[in-house]
């Protein structure tokens, strides 16, 4: 990059001795006259820096609109989970919050625990019930994650594929030096132009991709975060389930409910 601007400056001055004006455009119809002059070389490496663009902010647009729905319906899901009075009435409901990661970690977690108990009581292992959470959270993250990787590929190589470009646009620069025979501007503005273009493009590509790939993994984070404070919640709240002589089981656990509504709302 350094090379292609220093030799634009050198071969600018040595037009400029000659006497002959440089040409004037506007940005715009200059940027168009660099494009028509590119060669098939420069064009097939923009053509792949606009497919990444295009396919990067599909990934882009359609992961906003996912981690947007994913934490309003995991907040509508903690109300819901914490007035609830039974178990049962989230396991009923569960399937409205979807696309809420927590939800996953529920179901799990109180699948494993009618399993153990028939859906009342005490659980019997509370082991079984935090891997069978630990693994919900982790299919529900992976879930959110996909196509991630191909943000911090795209964002990788864009800069690479543009530096690709400006390479054959200096060859194509030096190339003109030697079929023209005069050192102008003339003769190598087009492979120079060729150099600049691709490489601004590569960057127009790439940050975006990183930028948004550093935001998504930290959203991630956050609702790994999530899971494993719902989870905690979760586990304590069966694992306090006691039963009285005599008690049906499933009563205790409506009993436990209202004790950790009540309890916090005096912390509230």
């Amino acid at each position: 990059m350094t090379y292609s601007l220093t030799l634009a400056v050198l071969l600018f001055q040595a037009d400029t001795d000659t006497g002959a004006p440089p040409p004037v455009a506007e940005h715009g119809s200059a940027l168009l006259e660099m494009l028509r002059n590119s060669g098939p070389v420069a064009l097939a490496v923009l053509l792949a820096l606009l497919l990444l663009s295009l396919y990067s902010w599909a990934i882009i647009l359609g992961k906003l609109g996912t981690f947007r729905k994913a934490r309003a319906q995991s907040l509508r899901f903690l109300r819901a989970f914490r007035k609830a009075q039974r178990l049962q009435e989230i396991a009923t409901v569960s399937e409205q919050f979807k696309p809420s990661p927590l939800v996953s970690v529920f179901d799990e977690v109180y699948e494993t625990y009618r399993r153990q108990t028939g859906g009342g009581g005490p659980p019997r292992n509370i082991t079984a019930l935090e891997r069978s959470a630990q693994t919900a959270s982790s299919e529900s993250l992976t879930v959110l994650e996909t196509r991630l990787t191909w943000l911090a590929t795209i964002g990788s190589i864009s800069t690479y594929v543009g530096l690709f470009g400006t390479v054959m646009g200096i060859v194509d620069a030096f190339h003109g030096l030697g079929t023209q025979g005069s050192a102008t501007l003339r003769a190598v503005a087009p492979g120079v132009s060729e150099a600049l273009i691709t490489t601004a493009a590569g960057l127009l590509v790439a940050i975006p991709a990183v930028i948004a790939y550093n935001q998504f993994t930290a959203r991630l984070r956050e609702f790994g975060a999530r899971n494993d404070d719902f989870a905690r919640e979760l586990l304590n709240s069966l694992e306090e389930v006691q039963l009285r002589p005599g008690q049906d089981p499933r009563q205790a656990t409506g009993e436990l409910q209202m004790e950790r509504e009540s309890t916090r709302g005096i912390h509230n």
